[in-house]
């Protein structure tokens, strides 16, 4: 008789108000198996995790492991003998040993006094039942990124547990330290542990997993064997069957590419987050980074804008070049930001709308370095005309907007000074699909105004109002496009399974 399923979640459906994030869903994963879950962003990957660790309780549909039904829900230490997930950025204590995590508020039951060596030897023992050739009293700040996932794993298994999600381990690992990990997951589905593996990299699908579902629009919508699975097929499964490009934008008209440059990066270069390139963007066009986590696109942009140093390299805005690792460098250049996290570095929360708009523009609102608040208010009264931003005035604190209004101030801040160049990081994420829309167009505007502009992404739809886009993978540039792309081809380029053109030659 075989053995039953470490988890299986038939007919799971899970709504957050009116969002329907999860329709029917259903995933199987038998014991010593590497099941992979795959998907776009949005598809219901994060919510079938949630569902799977007891974080959400479903609103329909039933979750069993090993062939009975899932723990009460609240009931921690009964959800913790089943699953456990290794998430992207690490739940380790750094300050704390490799020792005291394992064993976190576990120490020593019935004793009122920790016995260190005792601890110690537990861990050793532990590390070494499965395999893992970690020191028990190195603190966990000093470990590799595999390491820390590895006493992670291990804390998890000690548990009892015998499914392990993991998401996105490689995110942030080098080669030898994904072969490192993946030698690992291999000794221990030797032992009967299951994984599941959530990735963007669909070659190390192929690589590491036996099994993969894919989840689109909150539906399952492929479970097969990897071993035969064309990775067309793949990409189709993720993307459905809408493989053209909609029309939305006019691209740039082709004297744009005889233009000299607004924006340029020569030999620009980052340690460990992308290699040596090359690449400039004229006045009239959009050109996109596309990539998904991990790939150096972010790392990029970032290093564009300032906000990180490059290791090699220059960046150049009509011909004068930036200082390394500047912003107010970058700023004074001309180079507008819009960041990938709003509520981090995009916004201060319980500042009014036109404070924050006019950021980057307080030398301009009064004489001898004081700021009017009457040039504040009309100088933003004429940002949120123009972006249209729904407000109750300039003074209305920016924590009470919604997010596409939000989104739309931080893209005034970016646009106050009329930079040559903006660099937008993820501009619509977390907003509805109108906002998205009329911030895309705002990109697009400012690159028909005669400037530049730089898209990061790896939304589709994002990168759709973009005139070239530049792919990257694993810090490489593996494929240029220009307009006319299809859904398949990027997203396969973005997720390293298919070839693609870098300078008129197959990368």
């Amino acid at each position: 008789m075989a053995a039953a399923a470490v988890v299986h979640a038939e007919g799971v459906v899970k709504r957050f108000g009116p969002t329907l994030a999860l329709d029917g869903v259903r995933l199987t994963v038998r014991p010593g198996e590497s099941h992979a879950l795959v998907g776009r962003n949005g598809a219901g990957k994060s919510t079938l995790v949630g569902v799977l660790t007891g974080l959400h309780r479903p609103d329909a549909g039933t979750v069993h492991f090993d062939g009975a039904p899932a723990p009460a829900f609240g009931d921690t230490a009964a959800w913790r003998s089943k699953v456990a997930c290794v998430y992207q950025k690490s739940m380790v204590v750094p300050e704390l040993t490799v020792a005291e995590n394992l064993f976190l508020n576990r120490f020593q039951e019935g004793e009122r006094f920790i016995h260190w060596a005792k601890l110690r030897a537990r861990a050793r023992a532990l590390l070494a039942e499965y395999g893992v050739d970690v020191d028990p009293g190195a603190r966990a700040k000093d470990l590799a990124v595999e390491q820390r996932q590895f006493v992670e794993i291990a804390k998890a298994l000690s548990f009892g547990a015998r499914l392990i999600i993991l998401d996105e381990p490689t995110a942030q690992l080098d080669a030898r330290g994904i072969q490192r990990l993946f030698d690992k997951l291999r000794d221990l589905q030797s032992q009967g542990v299951a994984f599941l593996f959530i990735s963007h990299h669909l070659q190390e699908v192929y690589e590491l997993c036996t099994a993969v579902t894919v989840l689109r629009d909150a539906r399952h919508v492929l479970t097969a064997p990897v071993q035969g699975l064309a990775k067309a097929d793949l990409v189709a499964a993720m993307t459905g069957e809408e493989t053209s490009v909609v029309p939305d934008w006019e691209p740039a008209p082709r004297r744009v590419r005889e233009a000299e440059p607004l924006l340029r990066a020569e030999g620009l270069a980052l340690e460990g987050a992308y290699e040596p390139l090359d690449f400039a963007v004229r006045p009239g066009e959009v050109v996109g980074l596309a990539g998904a986590a991990a790939s150096g696109n972010t790392a990029l942009g970032e290093t564009l804008v300032g906000m990180r140093a490059p290791t090699a390299g220059a960046v150049r805005v009509r011909g004068r070049e930036v200082r390394p690792g500047s912003v107010p460098d970058a700023l004074e250049a001309g180079i507008g930001y819009i960041p990938e996290d709003r509520h981090r570095q995009g916004l201060v929360a319980e500042r009014s709308v036109a404070e924050n708009a006019t950021l980057t523009v307080t030398d301009q609102l009064g004489r001898w370095g004081t700021v009017l608040p009457s040039r504040t208010r009309e100088f933003a009264a004429s940002m949120i005309r123009s972006l249209d931003i729904r407000t109750r005035g300039p003074d209305q604190p920016v924590s009470g907007l919604s997010g596409g209004n939000q989104q739309k101030v931080v893209v005034a801040r970016a646009l106050a000074r009329r930079p040559h160049a903006l660099v937008a990081i993820r501009p619509t994420a977390g907003v509805d699909v109108k906002s998205k829309e009329a911030l895309l167009a705002v990109v697009r505007r400012v690159a028909d105004e005669g400037r530049a502009a730089v898209i990061v992404s790896d939304e589709l739809d994002d990168l759709r109002v973009c005139d070239r886009l530049l792919v990257l993978f694993h810090g490489r540039l593996v494929a240029e496009y220009d307009t006319g792309w299809t859904d398949r081809e990027l997203v396969a380029a973005m997720e390293g399974v298919a070839e693609g053109t870098v300078g008129g030659e197959r990368a």
